[in-house]
């Protein structure tokens, strides 16, 4: 985990403030052209976000930014048109001190990097889009785009109501539609991203960009990365922008979600630095065997509705101070705090076993229930964070877990025999994303 997260600061233009940070002191710059929604200090937070950052800031000097009416920057009482979009990313780059830089825009933040780059082309060295489209909607020259009929009242009222609970988690993460865990994140990122009436807003504006006709002005070196199977926006759209683009390259990767920080992350990121740098790296990953923890709240949603907001930020402080304490007296190591929930590792897996139902035990005091899944496993060590199968096999296993339950794998169970704790079979279980079956057990510590 991070001892912190990078300065915001604010560029202006106009009367406008416009969020942005800059990580790194690479030998050219890099600016992240976000899409519909993003959050420059959430983003740290988000799993495995952290990692593509640091590997940005690795060999780049790279921009982080969010566009006006999310995040950090200025709120909106209108969507502003792509140029003025554009005047906003040349004004933070500006005020981050840099006359050129490479562009990756993601999803709609393609076609706002596709018409700086052809507008402002002395101030671009490359461009790379990953899930992005030249138009978003149908049109009988255009017959993938999304059809009218699908943004009718009705579609727009269910993504009002559900924002900030995980909704279009299965249009743009379907891999992980299932996931709790990360149903929360992407929540949250919601919240912090837009309000509900800015982020369907900024839904429907993607509905009338239309960059086709400046696709042969683009005259940088331009990488088009689209995954193959794109719910949210078919790959046949880089396709389109690669056949008009001068000279420009297309890769296409397996996988069907379109959230750029879920799947085969890495699949991506190789591509991207390989193309800004001429390199594609063997990045050797440590690693090491390590007890996954994962824990949450349990029916967080309806403890806020009753409590208010006000009331469940004080408790979430209470809970949060009451797992770092039980976390130093089990020398268990935070990683991050994901959603309502921590990650951390174990050198042992009793002693994560026994913390994980002192935390369970504890929260009754707050009047709320935690659950936990632990699986021991060998782990990727990506700088402060973990990766691998291990973490993922942990994580379905405590979104498995029932209220007040302890949930762990029979590797387990196998490591503390003779420990004293007593556990109790639940079966054989499929977890989503993992191979095999895998055997559960609830953990009965006193």
């Amino acid at each position: 985990m991070r001892s912190s997260t990078p300065k915001t600061r604010y560029a202006r233009n106009g009367e406008a403030r416009i969020a942005y940070q800059v990580i790194g002191d690479g030998p050219f710059d890099l600016i992240a052209v976000p899409g519909f929604v993003s959050n420059v200090e959430y983003l740290w937070e988000i799993p495995g976000v952290a990692a593509v950052l640091e590997r940005f800031a690795s060999y780049a000097r790279l921009i982080t930014w969010d566009k006006r009416g999310t995040g950090l920057s200025d709120p909106l009482l209108r969507l502003p048109p792509l140029e003025e979009r554009m005047d906003d990313m040349l004004a933070v780059l500006d005020a981050a001190g840099s006359e050129q830089a490479a562009l990756f825009g993601v999803s709609e933040g393609g076609p706002l990097s596709i018409l700086f780059t052809a507008t402002h082309p002395q101030r671009v060295s490359a461009l790379v889009t990953y899930g992005a489209a030249p138009r978003m909607a149908w049109a009988p020259d255009y017959t993938w785009g999304i059809r009218p009929e699908l943004y009718n009242d009705a579609a727009k009222e269910a993504v009002l109501d559900g924002w900030g609970d995980g909704v279009l988690l299965e249009l743009f993460a379907p891999s992980c539609a299932d996931d709790e865990r990360m149903r929360e994140v992407w929540g949250t990122f919601q919240r912090l991203g837009a309000s509900p009436s800015m982020g369907v807003a900024t839904l429907l504006a993607m509905l009338e960009i239309d960059v086709r006709d400046i696709l042969p002005s683009v005259r940088v070196p331009t990488l088009l990365i689209h995954r193959a199977g794109d719910r949210a926006i078919p790959a046949k759209s880089s396709r389109f922008m690669c056949e008009r683009i001068p000279n420009a390259k297309y890769v296409e990767l397996e996988g069907e979600d379109h959230l750029w920080f879920v799947g085969d992350v890495d699949a991506i990121f190789d591509e991207v630095e390989e193309f800004l740098t001429g390199v594609r790296r063997n990045v050797v990953k440590d690693r090491m065997l390590a007890t996954v923890l994962f824990t949450d709240i349990v029916d967080s949603t309806r403890k806020v509705t009753e409590l208010g907001d006000h009331r469940w930020r004080e408790l979430l402080t209470e809970h949060d101070a009451l797992v770092r304490r039980e976390l130093e007296r089990f020398r268990g190591r935070e990683l991050k705090t994901i959603g309502d929930g921590f990650l951390a590792t174990f050198d042992g897996p009793a002693r994560a076993v026994t913390c994980a139902g002192a935390i369970r035990d504890r929260a009754h005091s707050l009047g709320i229930a935690v659950r936990a899944g632990v699986h021991t496993g060998e782990c990727e060590v990506i700088g402060d964070d973990i990766a691998g199968v291990a973490v993922n096999i942990a994580a379905r296993i405590s979104a498995l877990a029932a209220p007040d339950e302890v949930l762990v794998s029979r590797t387990v169970t196998d490591l503390v025999y003779g420990s004293g704790i007593e556990f109790k079979d639940r079966g054989l279980v499929e977890l989503k994303g993992v191979p095999d079956t895998w055997h559960l057990f609830a953990a009965t510590t006193t």
